[in-house]
């Protein structure tokens, strides 16, 4: 007799076959003391040259030669920690690797590096073991999984705890500078009648401050880049470069 199966339920056996594939095949590699597989992923919140992943990769790089792991792949990520889990491609990209290609454990120079929002973060622990992937957070000296194979029972607590302090930071300093914003802002307006805010009447920046500011992007646009290519580059605005090609006539 024909038994009607749902999408869902296709969907459910697959993960579930693919899941139980990939236990096998990690039990395999320690049972023939094979290499564990490893992956790198770091992230700073800057796109620009003030923050860089070099010293995260290096770290971790010299945690797994020390520890007998193959590093098999690195990802980078330039973007702020704050974001949701479906604004961030690249972490997407390399948790969908590490599952897809059995990855035995990913690993992090810390927690804030998977995230700083509670809840997305405890997401990505909870998909991580819900594949039998491991990941380990170099810091805080802790992973998923021990070496014994058996889930870390004070992982959740922890990320639940630094999770919280790291809100809380975020939300005094941001308390702060509003706070600070109002007092400078009530201040002039009694003063003066007016908030105090944005440039004042008449400014304008040295040349010789500029000259030394933009050093570089004034350099890009006298060997002939385009206005596009120099903003890019010095991660300056277009109309910023725009400006300054015209004053110095370039």
């Amino acid at each position: 007799m024909f038994q009607f199966i749902s999408k869902r339920e296709i969907e459910t056996k697959i993960g579930s076959f693919k899941a139980t594939n990939r236990i096998k095949m990690k039990q395999k590699r320690f049972e023939t003391k094979d290499m564990e597989t490893a992956v790198i992923f770091a992230r700073v919140s800057s796109s620009g040259d003030r923050q860089t992943t070099e010293r995260q990769i290096l770290d971790l790089t010299d945690y797994a030669d020390r520890n007998g792991m193959r590093v098999e792949q690195i990802y980078e990520e330039h973007i702020s920690g704050a974001k949701k889990n479906h604004e961030r491609p690249v972490l997407q990209e390399c948790l969908t690797y590490c599952i897809d290609e059995g990855i035995d454990v990913l690993l992090l120079s810390e927690l804030s590096r998977l995230g700083r929002n509670v809840d997305e973060v405890l997401a990505n622990i909870r998909f991580a073991k819900e594949n039998r992937l491991n990941i380990y957070f170099q810091k805080e000296g802790i992973s998923i999984y021990g070496s014994d194979g058996k889930e870390n029972p004070y992982l959740t607590i922890m990320i639940a705890v630094l999770g919280t302090c790291a809100q809380m930071e975020r939300e005094s300093i941001h308390y702060r500078l509003q706070s600070g914003r109002k007092v400078y802002v009530d201040k002039h307006i009694a003063e003066t009648g007016k908030s105090g805010l944005g440039r004042k009447e008449g400014y304008r920046k040295p040349v010789e401050t500029k000259k030394e500011e933009y050093k570089e992007a004034l350099k890009l646009l006298r060997a002939g880049y385009p206005i596009r290519k120099v903003a890019k580059l010095t991660d300056v605005s277009e109309s910023t470069i725009k400006r300054l090609k015209k004053e110095f006539a370039i």
